[in-house]
């Protein structure tokens, strides 16, 4: 039979177990490849605080934009946008219908990830996707929209300025 000492240990460990659960569900959680949960987790959030702190039409909140990658073909991109939220809730959100329809369609997302993956000209993307039928179409309204500008005859690439909201986007999306 346990002494009084032991069932004091125990209802101490399981004390501390339960504080840590608790810890888990209340604090807000990183994401996956984020800083693990120490003072650094919530780094680019800090300075976003401090930003919208120091500045006051931003006093009622501030959204940041930003990423410093280097894309599969090894081409560097770092960019930042940053709004205030009274200028993202106060203005006319039918503006951003057509770039977010542009991405709502499977093959418009595929051409998108094959030119970030290096695949350029008209000729690579057909073959990528296994066919030409709806290619121009699709190209037509990524380009249209901004997802994609034309580099010469033939060649497309994801603007430097699309890639970080793009790559947002996702996140948002398959997190």
């Amino acid at each position: 039979m346990e002494d009084a000492a032991d069932l004091e240990r125990d209802l101490a460990d399981l004390r501390e177990r339960v504080e840590r659960l608790e810890s888990r569900t209340t604090a807000p959680t990183a994401s996956p490849g984020a800083p693990g949960p120490d003072e650094d987790t919530f780094w680019a959030l800090e300075g976003v605080r401090a930003r919208r702190d120091a500045h006051p039409e931003t006093a009622d909140g501030i959204v940041l934009l930003t990423g410093s990658l280097n894309l599969p073909t090894g081409e560097p991109v770092e960019w930042q946008m940053g709004a205030a939220t009274s200028d993202l809730v106060g203005t006319d959100w039918s503006d951003a219908a057509a770039p977010l329809a542009a991405l709502g369609h499977p093959v418009r997302l595929k051409l998108l990830r094959s030119v970030l993956d290096g695949v350029r000209s008209t000729a690579e993307l057909a073959e990528s996707l296994g066919s030409t039928g709806q290619l121009h179409h699709h190209l037509k309204q990524l380009v249209s929209t901004g997802w994609l500008a034309q580099r010469g005859r033939g060649n497309y690439e994801v603007p430097p300025t699309r890639v970080v909201p793009l790559l947002v986007i996702l996140t948002g999306v398959l997190r």
